[in-house]
Formats: structure tokens, C-alpha cells, sequence
């Protein structure tokens, strides 16, 4: 059998399973940080409107990020696009949990922020 593709085998468990892992992982990122709203301002040593920032940022480069990786996960493959979006999602935690001042925790947001990608594969997946 020259020539014949194997196709991959599709385990619906753990599609589901995937999926729910990188909803939760989404949501918490984009929301984890609400309940310190108000402690934020001494946390980083900033006023409270530079503060608000922590939460935007993250919003905002979600919004970009969203239909690029999309697209994207369409040219290159889902997968890939999963794993790629992973990389800036940890390396961003990992920058804010060591930042004490606020241009860090920009930086580790923003990085969070494209890892909202993994919300559009999951959508994606569920609809191909």
C-alpha cells in the first residue's frame, strides 16, 4: 500500500478533555488577577489607573492574538498552533509572578494574553 495516508486516530475523551483543560486555562488567565484590583496599586508601586493595565493588556492583546492564531491554526495546523500559543502563556506566569513593579507585569500579561489563542483552537476544534 504505497501511497495511502494513514489518518490519525481521533479519541473523543480526550478531545473533550483537552478542550476543557484550555477553557479553564483561558478564563483563569484572563481573570485571575480581578480579586487584586484593588491591591495592585501598592503590589507594583503605581497609581490606580497605570494598574488597570494589568488587566487590559492582557484583554487587548487577547483580541489581537485571537483571530491571528486562528488563522494560523487554519494554515499550519491546529496542534501546532496549541503548543506554539503554550510557550508565551507559561513564560508569561512565570514573568509575573517575579515582576514587583508594573512595566514586568505588562510584559508577563501581554505574554498571557497571546496565549488566549488556545481559546480559538478549542472553539475551532469543536467546530472541524
Amino acid at each position: 500500500m504505497q501511497g495511502s495516508v494513514a489518518t490519525p486516530e481521533v479519541r473523543p475523551s480526550l478531545l473533550v478533555g483537552v478542550l476543557a483543560f484550555t477553557g479553564i486555562v483561558g478564563a483563569l488567565t484572563q481573570t485571575l488577577v480581578v480579586p487584586l484590583i484593588g491591591q495592585l496599586p501598592a503590589i507594583l508601586n503605581t497609581t490606580a489607573s497605570n494598574s488597570s493595565w494589568v488587566i487590559t493588556i492582557t484583554l487587548l492583546t487577547g483580541a489581537v492574538a485571537t483571530p491571528v492564531v486562528g488563522r494560523l491554526g487554519d494554515m499550519y495546523g491546529k496542534r501546532r498552533m496549541l503548543l506554539i500559543c503554550t510557550v508565551p502563556l507559561v513564560l508569561g506566569a512565570i514573568v509575573c509572578a517575579l515582576s514587583s513593579s508594573l512595566l514586568p507585569m505588562l510584559l508577563g500579561r501581554g505574554m498571557q494574553g497571546l496565549g488566549v489563542g488556545l481559546i480559538h483552537w478549542a472553539s475551532a476544534s469543536c467546530v472541524t
